[in-house]
This record gives C-alpha cells, sequence and structure tokens, in this order.
C-alpha cells in the first residue's frame, strides 16, 4: 500500500455490475453524525472517477443526491450506496446515518457490507454510540480501519486523534491500532496552524503530496527521517505481531531487516482477519482538484487490505420450514439465496429495493419467492409468496443505471417488488429460502397520530402500510383500548422524517396528540348495586330489576360472574342477560371510562315480569347495577407497570437510578456487564417512561440502550389518579 502512482482514472471509476465475487468489495461507512462519512464519499467518488470535479455525475446530480428530506432536514436519514471502481475491483460504498434515531439503517449497512470504514472527526473525538458499533463490529470479526476526518480544522491533532482511537478500539493491544501515514504540514499560518497538504508513507518511506491538486510522489527530507523511524518501528512491530509467520518478530528483533513487501502482504492479511486496525486521514479535494488528499491510499487500503465476499462470515441459511441448509459461501452458481436489506419508494418507479446477494446469481425479469421475516408484532406481515421482479440496476444518487445481472457477493437495485420488504430473503421459487434476520433496535418512543382531514383520513391506512414497510425499525400499532393509532419511533428524529414521509411521500396529513397509555379501574372494596330498568309506553314494556355484589379480586383474576339467585327471583333465561350487561359495562369502565378488571360481581336478587322482561331489559339492568354500585364505591385507577433493563456505561449509573427513582420507578437491582458497563433493572410505570427513549439518550449522552415489558397493572397514586379523573370528565 501506498507504493504505486495513480493518475484520474476517468470512466473507469463508474462501477457497473462484477464479474467475480473477489472482484468486489463491499464496505459500510461508520461514524457520528457530522464526522464527514458524505464528504468522504463524495471525495472517494471524485479520485475514482465516478464524478466530475464539479462533484456531479456525467449526466446530471451529485453522488449525495438521495432524498429530498435528506436536503431539508441537512443530514443523513438512510442507508445509501454509492459504487466505485478502482484497479479494476467494485467498491461498493455503504454510507450510513451517524444520527442514533436512524440504527436500523446502520445495522443493515454492516449486514450488506463485508468491512467497516469508521470515520473520526479530528475536532470532535470518538463518541460512545460509535465504540458501542465499534463493539459489535468487534463481536462478529468484522474488519475495520480509521479515516480521521476534519485535519483542517484549528483543533485537529492527527497524532493525538491516533491516541484517542487506539485507547477507545485497541482494548488489550492499543498497539493494532496504529497509523499507515503521517500528515505532512506545512508552514504555519498566522493563527499558528500548519494545515496538512500531503501524508508521508510509513512502510514505503515516501511523501505524498497532494497540494497541486493530484498525488505527486517525492523521497523524505532530512528533517522527516526521525518522525518516520519512530512510527515506522512500531507499525512494523504491530503488524509483525499479527503476522500469520510466528518466526518474523524474533528474526526482527534480531536485527534482520523485513522486506517492505512481506509487511504490505502481512499488514493485508491481519487487515482482512479483523485483527489490526490501521488509520488513515482524508480530506475532501479543494476546487478544481482531482484527488482529494488521501483518498487514493484509503482505496488501496480497500482493495488491497479488506476481505472479498468470498471470506463473509457465513450467513444461517434454512428452508421456510426452518431445516438448516448448507451452502458453499458466495457461489454465483448455487441457489439463489439474496436479501433485502433497504426498501425505498420512488414516485415514478414504485418500490425499489437494495438487495445484496449472498449466493447464486439473480437476473432481470426473473422470478423469485420472497420469504419474511418475522416482525408481524411491528406490524410487518411475514411473506411466503412468488413475485417478479422488475429491471435491476446500480444506483448512484438518484440515478439508476441498468444492469442484466448480479452475482454473488455484489449489490444493486431491484424495482417492483410490490411484497418484500427490509429483512426478507430473495430465493429461487423452485427452492425457497429462508436467512436468519439480522438484529432490529425496538422502536420505544411513541407517536400517536390522528388523520387531519376526511380525505386524510381515507388515505392514512395505505400511508402507513407503505411507510412500515420501508422501516423494519418502526412499529405501527392499532391501541383497541385506547382507540389510538401510535407510530413506535427510534427517537425525535426518526419520528419527524416518519411525518414528513408521510406528508411529502404519500400526500397523508396527519395531526399528533397525547399518547395515552392503557389504564384499567377496579373496586377498592365490597360494593352493592341495584339496576332497574322498567318502562311503559305502550304495548310491551320493559321490566328488570337486579341487585348485585361487587368485592375486588387479585391481580390477574379479571371479571368473574357468580350465580347466588334463589326462588326464581330472576328467571334462568335471564342471568346470562344480566352477565353480559355487566361484562359489557365493565368493558366501558365505572369511572374514567377504562375497562374495569379482577372483580367478582354476584347476582343475589331480582324481579321480572312475564310479559315485559326480556333480555334487553336484563341487559340494561345488569350494566345499571354495576355502575350503581361503583357510585358508592372507592374505584382505583390501574396503571400499567413495565419492566425496565437499563444498560449504561458505570458512570452513568448513578444518574440513571436517580432518575428512574424519580419516574416513581422502582430499581430492583444491578448486573455488571462487559465493558465497564452495567445492567440496571426496575419496575416503572409506563405513563412516565413515554419519553425515556429521548431523555435516557441525553442523559447518559448516547451510549445507553434499555429494553421494556409489560409487567402488571397497580394501583396510581390517588393525586394522579384524581388528576386522570378529572381530565376524562372534561372531555366527556
Amino acid at each position: 500500500m501506498g507504493d504505486k502512482a495513480h493518475t484520474h482514472p476517468g470512466a473507469a471509476g463508474r462501477a457497473q455490475a462484477a464479474d467475480h465475487p473477489a472482484s468486489v468489495r463491499n464496505v459500510v461507512l461508520v461514524g457520528h453524525s457530522g464526522s464527514g462519512k458524505t464528504t468522504l464519499v463524495e471525495a472517494l467518488a471524485l479520485t475514482a472517477g465516478a464524478v466530475n470535479r464539479a462533484g456531479r455525475v456525467e449526466d446530471g446530480g451529485t453522488v449525495s443526491d438521495y432524498d429530498d428530506i435528506e436536503h431539508r432536514q441537512q443530514r443523513s436519514v438512510q442507508l445509501s450506496l454509492v459504487p466505485l471502481e478502482w484497479e479494476g475491483i467494485k467498491i461498493n460504498v455503504l454510507d450510513t446515518p451517524g444520527y442514533a434515531d436512524f440504527v436500523g439503517e446502520l445495522r443493515a449497512g454492516l449486514r450488506a457490507a463485508d468491512a467497516a470504514l469508521f470515520v473520526v472527526s479530528a475536532s470532535d473525538g470518538v463518541d460512545g454510540s460509535t465504540r458501542m458499533v465499534w463493539d459489535e463490529c468487534a463481536a462478529v470479526g468484522m474488519p475495520r480501519a480509521i479515516v480521521v476526518t476534519h485535519l483542517e480544522a484549528a483543533r485537529a491533532d492527527f497524532e493525538e486523534m491516533t491516541r484517542v482511537c487506539a485507547e477507545a478500539f485497541g482494548g488489550d493491544d492499543p498497539d493494532a491500532v496504529l497509523p499507515l501515514y503521517l500528515p505532512l504540514r506545512g508552514p504555519e499560518g498566522p493563527d499558528g496552524h500548519a494545515p496538512v497538504h500531503g501524508l508521508i508513507g510509513l512502510l514505503s518511506q515516501k511523501l505524498f503530496d497532494y497540494s497541486g491538486g493530484e498525488r505527486k510522489e517525492s523521497e523524505p527530507g532530512e528533517e522527516q527521517l526521525p518522525l518516520i523511524e519512530e512510527a515506522r518501528g512500531r507499525l512494523i512491530e504491530g503488524i509483525i505481531a499479527e503476522s500469520e509467520d510466528e518466526t518474523l518478530m524474533d528474526r526482527y528483533l534480531g536485527g534482520e531487516q523485513v522486506d517492505v513487501g512481506t509487511l504490505i502482504e502481512d499488514l493485508e492479511r491481519a487487515v482482512a482477519r479483523g485483527v489490526f486496525f490501521p488509520v488513515l486521514a482524508a480530506a475532501p479535494a479543494a476546487e478544481g482538484a482531482r484527488q482529494g488528499l488521501g483518498t487514493v491510499e484509503l482505496l488501496e487500503l480497500v482493495t488491497r487490505g479488506f476481505p472479498t465476499p468470498l471470506e463473509h462470515a457465513t450467513v444461517r441459511v434454512t428452508t421456510v420450514d426452518g431445516k438448516p441448509r448448507e451452502l458453499k459461501p458466495c457461489d454465483p452458481d448455487a441457489p439463489l439465496v439474496a436479501e433485502v436489506v433497504k426498501t425505498s419508494s420512488d414516485p415514478y418507479v414504485g418500490r425499489i429495493s437494495l438487495v445484496r446477494v449472498f449466493s447464486g446469481t439473480l437476473r432481470a425479469d426473473q422470478t423469485v419467492h420472497v420469504s419474511g421475516h418475522g416482525l408481524a408484532d411491528r406490524g410487518h406481515e411475514d411473506h411466503d409468496v412468488d413475485e417478479r421482479i422488475g429491471a435491476l440496476s446500480t444506483p448512484f444518487g438518484k440515478q439508476q443505471r441498468p444492469v442484466s445481472h448480479v452475482i454473488a457477493g455484489d449489490l444493486a437495485c431491484v424495482a417492483k417488488l410490490s411484497r418484500a420488504e427490509t429483512g426478507d430473503t430473495l430465493s429461487a421459487k423452485d427452492d425457497p429460502l429462508l436467512m436468519e434476520p439480522w438484529e432490529m433496535p425496538d422502536p420505544l418512543l411513541p407517536l400517536a397520530i390522528q388523520a387531519h382531514s376526511k380525505p386524510d383520513e381515507d388515505k392514512l391506512s395505505q400511508g402507513l402500510a407503505r411507510l412500515v414497510a420501508e422501516d423494519p425499525t418502526m412499529r405501527l400499532e392499532q391501541n383497541q383500548d385506547t382507540h389510538q393509532v401510535v407510530l413506535w419511533c427510534l427517537g425525535e428524529a426518526h419520528a419527524d422524517v416518519a411525518l414528513e414521509r408521510l406528508r411529502s411521500r404519500y400526500g397523508v396529513q396527519v395531526d399528533v396528540v397525547p399518547h395515552r397509555v392503557s389504564l384499567r379501574e377496579t373496586f377498592g372494596g365490597k360494593a352493592a348495586g341495584r339496576g332497574r330498568h322498567v318502562k311503559q309506553s305502550g304495548g310491551h314494556g320493559q321490566f328488570a330489576i337486579c341487585e348485585i355484589e361487587v368485592e375486588p379480586l387479585p391481580n390477574g383474576s379479571g371479571i368473574e360472574f357468580v350465580d347466588k339467585v334463589v326462588g326464581g327471583a330472576v328467571p334462568r333465561q335471564f342471568i346470562p342477560s344480566v352477565e353480559k350487561g355487566v361484562r359489557a359495562q365493565a368493558v366501558k369502565g365505572v369511572a374514567a371510562g377504562h375497562p374495569l378488571i379482577d372483580v367478582r360481581v354476584t347476582l343475589l336478587d331480582g324481579k321480572a315480569h312475564s310479559v315485559d322482561s326480556s333480555d334487553a331489559a336484563f341487559q340494561t339492568a345488569g350494566a345499571l347495577a354495576l355502575r350503581e354500585a361503583a357510585a358508592d364505591a372507592k374505584i382505583h385507577l390501574l396503571e400499567p407497570v413495565a419492566e425496565v433493563s437499563v444498560l449504561v456505561g458505570d458512570d452513568y449509573v448513578g444518574p440513571v437510578m436517580s432518575d428512574l427513582s424519580g419516574r416513581r420507578g422502582r430499581v430492583l437491582g444491578t448486573e455488571q456487564a462487559p465493558g465497564g458497563r452495567t445492567v440496571i433493572k426496575a419496575e416503572v410505570p409506563e405513563i412516565e417512561i413515554g419519553r425515556y427513549a429521548v431523555d435516557l439518550r441525553s442523559l447518559s449522552h448516547g451510549t445507553a440502550r434499555f429494553s421494556r415489558s409489560y409487567a402488571r397493572h397497580e394501583p396510581m397514586p390517588p393525586q394522579v389518579a384524581e388528576r386522570v379523573k378529572e381530565e376524562a370528565r372534561k372531555a366527556s
């Protein structure tokens, strides 16, 4: 790496379909919002010749033209694919959003990639969420490298940033995180800042000057040799420590000069194995320049050091009925197995699916089987259907360039898959298979919505269905208790994008309303009630009288109805009518309009008329009796309580526990977790954690996660219950 001189390849940079998995590299860019990922993609596209000096593709548009919402919000909100070509290798660059609300897009990018570039701003450092993603990659052995951006900032310090990265990412082996190049700085300006205009190759011991707009190679001066020697020695030791040749370290320490070619080969193998993580620097090209600083070196690393799809860890594949299926890894001639990693809608083309092919070859106009995907609880129905796909294409910004086929290891866009959603598997129709789904974050921020007008109401259902089809991290709930339509999102930005897409893409205007939790009611003690329904209006009247007793039962008992009528005071045929009326009233509630639970209703006595009594009359009398009993009794409002588990860094345990207590939570205990983290378990009323997804992120600086599950309903504190009852009275 770093030994070749490169010129601008022109049209060669415009990647088409690959012809063999060995000629493909799938790379995902990871980094916090504002770290410079999209700018880096544009710089790589310029160097590879995919765009011109103005940053435009030859037939219009820019590499970052993906979504109108992104332009309005000035941030990336979805996964995007930019295919490039360098030295005969197709590089699929997957640019992911850096904002935590769009972690689902990041997970999709990790699924589709074979290696990751972690983009770190020299002026901002490494945040907690980036460290967490690094740990996820480490858990699956994904090869990684680090790119330091924003070197032009006044506070930028590449050497210090390298030390921070080694500390954050190196774990027990900081020498596995080392720079391959050092910045080449010019003279200091009036502000004392020396601009970076080139790189010093530590292995090649060459200078690469980008100040003229294109990389120029030269020999180092005397003043640079001491700096090179110190950093080079540490880099060589780091590479040799990961070498598969166990004798190499002893020979090196014994004074033997190791050939540069051997070091580069060992470096490439160590990077591909995910045991050595080089640090590079990059910056966008100056106006009129052909190459951005460090972009050639970065493209070299990707093409020569990152693994091919042939080395991708095998994803578990089964038949649709769950039987394991063994497939040869990444074989274009094997049975088809592809996965939808992203779904989007185009106003002219319709639904477009970004697909990673793991096995076999996908061809245009082919009929495939769509299987998936285990997210029915989020409003995503499982699929088991055949579909004929439309055109295949490789994207570039808003453009789609047609291709005839896509081989194993490559990515492409598929048009007109009307049933397939993100996470679904595409396979041969005569050999349907299913890939093990990747982990999706659970949406925990509720957004209650209602149609703004009658025309919006007519379009709302279809718009919501299309919205959740694109985003598996979103859950759609039709709450039967509160009668609310609720979109569960990952955060406020995620919710904002959902509303904007409903409005601009699907033409549905909605209003956000306060989210309500599913409350319950129960009796605080024994009570008696008499239901009298007597009416005479000519002809047959209505006559039914019943007397009941109500008493509370233990939590989880439901509604129990007991018949203790003696002497036929209520005819046997009307006993079920009374019970039906009682249960119907219990569903409606007796105090604040919430369902009544955990009581025993005993029918003690009543009266009937031989002509005027009827099923309907005794149903009404049963309901009236329950309401009268409630009027003279103490009614408890019951609120749902959630079991909450918070995974948080040890530094934030105290603030998180204090915050939970302030939400009327009961902390049940803590457990130590790997990586200096703690799991806090607590029970918290659901009414207190509606915005916890947002508040916890702020409290922990984006490093904590939590999960929740329903535990039970229990009585509200009297002051809270009175407030809810008063609100119910005002609304009625």
